[in-house]
């Protein structure tokens, strides 16, 4: 990576959220959140089912319309900073039985850049297959994305998001049911954005793998339980806290941090 390829700081949160209540159907999903996620950082979203999680992500994005309270990207409304932020979805809210080539799928990423009454040029199309190879499936630009593996499938979506060029990365759980080699894959993109000077947010199930992969933790459960950086927030207490009670998975979870802090130490 050159210094060219660094992003240059803004000194402002990548994103902030006030007072933040979102309902559905006078049901509360997120209750009076406020939250600041520092630019430049490699952030994962963590909580039970039910939690609010993905709804986070789709009320930064403006696909869901706060209650009460406000969000700001770098300092602006999203639909002022919208050319800045890039979205992996979650699979399983995709069509992938829509009849598109993967190529096609990445060139979309490019919209914002090309126009969308303008059909994309040859050097759009180099730099999508550029962005496929550098999540290693170059080789399956051509392929029907609905004839690709699960895996596959997730490493697409994560070169549209790449083809973005975008300061803040939203990723709704894309390490979820893909395989080792592939999650190994991903990790080392979301570390090299995070590198260039990128933010990264990952809604996440992996409690385990969460000290060895994130900077920083939101524990949320309808309600922000804590944020801030792994070594700090992410405890037996908060997890608890979060969870509802002690479990198996939390114990190890905790263990798993103490244990790669005592690594780093030595």
């Amino acid at each position: 990576m050159s210094a060219a390829d660094i992003v240059p700081t803004t000194g402002l949160p990548a994103v902030e959220v006030h007072d933040l209540t979102v309902a559905y159907r006078s049901n509360p999903v997120l209750w009076d959140v406020d939250l600041r996620i520092p630019e430049g950082r490699l952030v994962a979203i963590v909580g039970p089912n039910g939690a609010g999680k993905s709804t986070l992500l789709k009320t930064v994005l403006g696909q869901v319309r706060q209650t009460t309270g406000w969000v700001q990207v770098f300092g602006e409304t999203y639909a002022t900073r919208r050319s800045w932020v890039g979205y992996v979805p979650q699979r399983e809210s995709v069509d992938w039985d829509f009849p598109t080539l993967a190529l096609d799928v990445v060139t979309m990423g490019l919209y914002g850049r090309i126009g969308w009454l303008r059909r994309p040029g040859k050097r759009h199309r180099e730099i999508a297959l550029a962005c496929l190879e550098r999540l290693g499936i170059g080789h399956l630009a051509k392929r029907q994305i609905s004839q690709l593996s699960g895996g596959q499938q997730q490493r697409v979506f994560l070169a549209r998001a790449l083809a973005q060029d975008a300061r803040l990365y939203l990723m709704d759980e894309p390490l979820a049911g893909v395989d080792a080699t592939t999650e190994k894959a991903i990790m080392q993109i979301l570390r090299d954005l995070r590198e260039e000077g990128r933010t990264v947010v990952v809604v996440h199930h992996d409690l385990q793998s969460v000290p060895e992969y994130f900077d920083n933790v939101v524990l949320l459960n309808m309600r922000l339980v804590a944020a801030g950086p792994v070594d700090e927030v992410f405890t037996d207490e908060n997890l608890q806290r979060t969870y509802g009670g002690r479990s198996t998975i939390l114990t190890r979870a905790a263990d798993a941090m103490f244990a790669s802090k005592a690594t780093r130490k030595e």
